[in-house]
C-alpha cells in the first residue's frame, strides 16, 4: 500500500480522523480534505509527525470545482489518487414537517450530492489505472430509520444507493466500492447529539452487544481491510460497524 494515495474526506476528525491516521500508518500517502483547512494541515502535520506522508488542503465538498481543483493538486503533491474515503458529512435534527427547504438542500449536498461528486473526480484516475477503492461512509440509521432526521437518514440512505450502482458500474475496471455505516460511534456528532439531550449514551451502551461505545478506531480497521488487496472479492456491500446493534 505504501506506493497508493489516499483522499479523506471529513479528514480533520472524527472518524474521518482516525481513517486517515490508520491508512497512513499502513504506508497510504494520505490527503485530508476538510471544509476547515487549518484542521486539514493540524490533521496532516500530526501524520507526518508520527512518521507517515499526508497533506492538508481545505476542501468544501459542495463545491465541485474546488474538488476538482483539491483532486488535481494531490496528484502534484502524492500521486494520483487511488483510494477514496468519503467521510465529510452533517447532520440535522427537527420533525419532518418542520424541515425547511434549505436545510434538506444543504444536508443532501453535503452527504449525497457531496460523496458522488468526489467520486466522480477521482474514477477515471482509478480506471486508467486498472485499481481503485472507494469506501462511503454511510449510517447505521438507514437500517431502522430515526425519528426526526430526515434529511439526515435520507441522504445517507442515498449513499447506500450509490454505493450499490457504483460498484457494479465499475467492478471490471478493478474499482471496488463499499460502504461502512457506522452505529454507536464517540465522535463528535454523537457527542453533539447527547448534550443537546437527544440520547442517553449510558442507555445505549447497555442496549449494545458487545457492551461499549465503538471507536472511531474501530470503523477505521474495517476501512482499512476494505482499501486493501485481500478485499478484492468485496464489492457493494454494507459492512456495519455497530457492535452488533444491526445485524
Amino acid at each position: 500500500m505504501s506506493a497508493r494515495t489516499a483522499i479523506v474526506t471529513g479528514g480533520a476528525s472524527g472518524i474521518g480522523e482516525a481513517i486517515s491516521r490508520r491508512l497512513a500508518a499502513d504506508g497510504v500517502l494520505v490527503a485530508v480534505f476538510d471544509r476547515d483547512g487549518a484542521a486539514a494541515e493540524e490533521a496532516a502535520a500530526a501524520i507526518e509527525k508520527d512518521g507517515g506522508r499526508a497533506v492538508g488542503l481545505a476542501v468544501d465538498v459542495t463545491d465541485r470545482a474546488a474538488v476538482d481543483a483539491a483532486v488535481a493538486r494531490v496528484g502534484e503533491l502524492l500521486g494520483r489518487p487511488v483510494i477514496l474515503v468519503n467521510s465529510a458529512g452533517i447532520t440535522a435534527f427537527g420533525p419532518s414537517l418542520e424541515v425547511s427547504a434549505e436545510l434538506w438542500d444543504r444536508v443532501l449536498a453535503v452527504n449525497l450530492t457531496g460523496t458522488f461528486a468526489c467520486c466522480q473526480a477521482v474514477l477515471p484516475g482509478m480506471v486508467e489505472e486498472g485499481w481503485g477503492r472507494i469506501v462511503n461512509i454511510s449510517s447505521s440509521s438507514v437500517h431502522s430509520g430515526s425519528p426526526g432526521m430526515a434529511a439526515y437518514v435520507a441522504s445517507k440512505s442515498g449513499v447506500l444507493g450509490l454505493t450499490k450502482v457504483l460498484a457494479l458500474e465499475f467492478a471490471k475496471k478493478g474499482v471496488t466500492v463499499n460502504t461502512i455505516p457506522p452505529g454507536f460511534i464517540d465522535s463528535p456528532m454523537l457527542r453533539d447529539t447527547a448534550s443537546g439531550g437527544r440520547l442517553d449514551v449510558a442507555q445505549q451502551i447497555e442496549r449494545t452487544p458487545v457492551g461499549r461505545i465503538g471507536l472511531p478506531e474501530d470503523v477505521a480497521a474495517a476501512c482499512a481491510f476494505l482499501v486493501g488487496e485481500e478485499a478484492s472479492y468485496i464489492t457493494g456491500q454494507v459492512i456495519g460497524v455497530n457492535g452488533g446493534r444491526n445485524t
